[in-house]
């Protein structure tokens, strides 16, 4: 059987989403959305905000195990805030060297490290010494930066620092999202170190992990983008491995409707109700890539701002 990640994605899959996901498919554990560490010690609250599952033995409704993730640049920092995190016991931690977002490269995070690997070497041997091997230490990189000449050195440098295992997103920062993914640059990186790889980026439907598997060499797969346009990717993916017929987008929408509707609840509880007409129409806009009907409450809902006109329309879509 494969092992399927669940990715950490910035503005896209917090705590409300990783609930539904995980509801609908089972992973073998998840990641959060990065804690940035900048200039100073951060309080647990920071913490628990982000990972709210941390109160609850750093499992989801369902049970996933969820590893927290941390993103910055000052190895002793970091180190004193992954002690810091390590006390609230975590599933794991998790080092962010992939986002590739210019904010948060302009200031020393994220992607833009990798042209640093004795930076990364020091940040993960910082943060595998200050968490004294109390849980297990993951990171996640890119291909590089604007090329891929400095990619197995990064890896090498993440492994050597004391990362137990590298996801590796087969894209560089200047990349971005767009395809293709370069799998099988995944294959050189994992040759090249001695933990476990785990391949990532656009994978969206059971042919894309059959190639991915197939290009990359690994069998263990972090699902993004995907996972969140089609939140039956994961189950699909494990009928097919054990010899099954997945079942089809199409006949699946009945079982998503009250995944929408639970989401859209937790949102509510969580955000102000001005931002909440935002997050559903996110989510719709994704889901319309898998599901046909998708595009229609999608169109609905878009026009929408108000939390009572959105209500109404998931109501009326069988969602509430």
């Amino acid at each position: 059987m494969p092992c399927l990640l669940l990715a950490p994605m910035e503005g896209l899959v917090d705590a409300v989403m990783r609930d539904v996901l995980t509801r609908a498919s089972s992973y073998d554990w998840c990641v959060t959305e990065f804690v940035r560490i900048s200039n100073s010690v951060l309080p647990a609250k920071v913490y628990t905000r982000v990972a709210p599952e941390l109160l609850s033995a750093s499992r989801t409704a369902v049970g996933t195990s969820v590893r927290v993730q941390l993103l910055g640049s000052d190895p002793e920092l970091m180190g004193i805030c992954a002690a810091d995190l390590a006390a609230l016991q975590p599933a794991g931690i998790d080092l962010n060297f992939g986002c590739p977002a210019p904010t948060v490269n302009r200031h020393r995070g994220g992607a833009v490290l990798l042209e640093e690997p004795e930076l990364l070497h020091r940040i993960a041997q910082a943060v595998r010494t200050s968490i004294s091997g109390r849980m297990p230490l993951s990171a996640k990189m890119r291909l590089g930066v604007s090329d891929t000449h400095r990619a197995i050195e990064a890896a090498q440098a993440l492994a050597d620092g004391g990362a137990e295992l590298l996801v590796v997103h087969a894209r560089t920062k200047d990349d971005g999202y767009r395809p293709p993914a370069h799998w099988p640059w995944i294959a050189r990186i994992a040759e090249a170190v001695k933990i476990p790889v785990v391949a990532n980026g656009e994978i969206w439907t059971v042919a894309d992990y059959q190639r991915c598997v197939s290009e990359s060499g690994c069998n263990q797969l972090m699902l993004g983008r995907g996972a969140v346009a089609d939140p039956f990717l994961a189950e699909r993916i494990r009928t097919f491995d054990a010899g099954g017929e997945p079942t089809t987008a199409e006949g699946d929408w009945a079982r998503l409707l009250p995944l929408l509707g639970d989401f859209w609840q937790g949102v509510l509880h969580k955000v102000e109700p001005h931002h909440a007409p935002g997050r559903i129409k996110q989510w719709l806009n994704l889901l319309r890539r898998t599901f046909p009907q998708a595009e229609l409450l999608y169109q609905r809902v878009r026009p929408l701002r108000s939390v009572s006109e959105v209500s109404a329309e998931l109501l009326a879509a069988g969602a509430l």
